[in-house]
């Protein structure tokens, strides 16, 4: 699912992070750098290992840039959104068999989140995540929001269903990725207003991004994220964004899709230059990584139903010298 995103789909935002956000995490490397995490907490004693990381993310965890205190923390958060990503998205189970693994799942969160005993069946997820509940307090109920937007894609793709307008479509970020960039600055101490207002948009705008990455993989298995609405208005038909297609059409839509997640992310991007030391680099590196997908996708002419856009090594020096004098 879905971009720091947690793939970020998690997608957080899972290609992001993302969850997604993303969907949607929120840490940025080469592209396909991962690597196993291996770290040590000053502040959480973990009692099971953190299970590397072997999907493909624009924003693997626990970067150097991570205060060294919280990678334990963010790690695990990490892994109790992949896997649940995975849960509703790999393999080959079918609808009815998901959501009911993800309700296990939601129902061992709970039992953790009150001081329950979990089912065991996934340790490496909820061994840690149980510590970290317990030292920083992590709000429950935005870790309950990522099981919720899972089970919605679940239930949305094996129905057909369509996003009717793209106010329905923000709605699911904000369950889908919105969610982990308030885990974070939870994590960071931080909670006025303002900064969960641009997080917000940050994480949205990741989410976005990789819907609008991902056509070409997403249409394909019945993942239809452009809304029925904007569909509509720019004349878009469902064969103009199948890989062969030249719709101009098709392009319009993508690119005023393109311009509102880069809006979006603008309006956001002002959070990095206020949280102080490695968290802050490691958001303007996020931010950046965002924006450095959609000038991918711009450079393909916005056409993601036929090819989709990656971040490469190539890319990482820009997005550290964008990083660096971002204003």
């Amino acid at each position: 699912m879905t971009a720091y995103l947690f793939k970020v789909r998690v997608r957080c935002l899972a290609e992001y992070g993302e969850l997604a956000m993303t969907r949607f995490f929120t840490f940025i490397s080469a592209n396909g750098a991962d690597r196993p995490i291996q770290m040590k907490a000053s502040q959480v004693s973990l009692t099971a290992a953190i299970q590397p990381v072997s999907h493909y993310e624009n924003f693997p965890v626990a970067s150097l840039l991570c205060p060294p205190h919280l990678r334990a923390a963010v790690a695990a958060i990490y892994h109790f959104a992949r896997t649940a990503d995975d849960l509703a998205d790999e393999g080959d189970a079918s609808a009815a068999q998901r959501l009911d693994a993800l309700a296990q799942y939601r129902a061992d969160l709970l039992a953790i989140a009150s001081g329950q005993a979990h089912s065991g069946q996934w340790p490496l997820v909820f061994d840690p995540l149980r510590e970290v509940l317990r030292v920083f307090g992590l709000p429950v109920p935005l870790l309950a929001d990522l099981l919720d937007a899972f089970a919605q894609d679940v239930r949305y793709t094996a129905a057909q269903r369509r996003y009717h307008d793209d106010a329905e479509l923000l709605d699911y970020c904000t369950r889908s990725a919105n969610p982990v960039g308030r885990l974070l600055l939870h994590l960071y101490g931080i909670s006025d207003a303002l900064s969960l207002t641009q997080s917000d948009q940050i994480c949205s705008a990741l989410q976005l991004i990789n819907f609008w990455q991902d056509v070409s993989t997403d249409v394909p298995r019945g993942r239809w994220y452009p809304s029925q609405q904007a569909m509509a208005k720019h004349g878009v038909q469902d064969a103009d964004l199948q890989p062969g297609s030249q719709s101009d059409n098709a392009r319009q839509l993508i690119t005023a899709y393109a311009a509102q997640a880069r809006a979006l992310m603008q309006a956001g991007a002002p959070l990095a230059r206020r949280i102080p030391g490695r968290a802050g680099w490691e958001l303007r590196l996020v931010v950046q990584g965002g924006l450095r997908i959609l000038d991918k996708i711009e450079a393909l002419n916005f056409a993601t139903w036929r090819t989709r856009p990656k971040l490469t090594a190539w890319d990482v020096p820009v997005m550290l010298w964008r990083a660096l004098w971002v204003r």
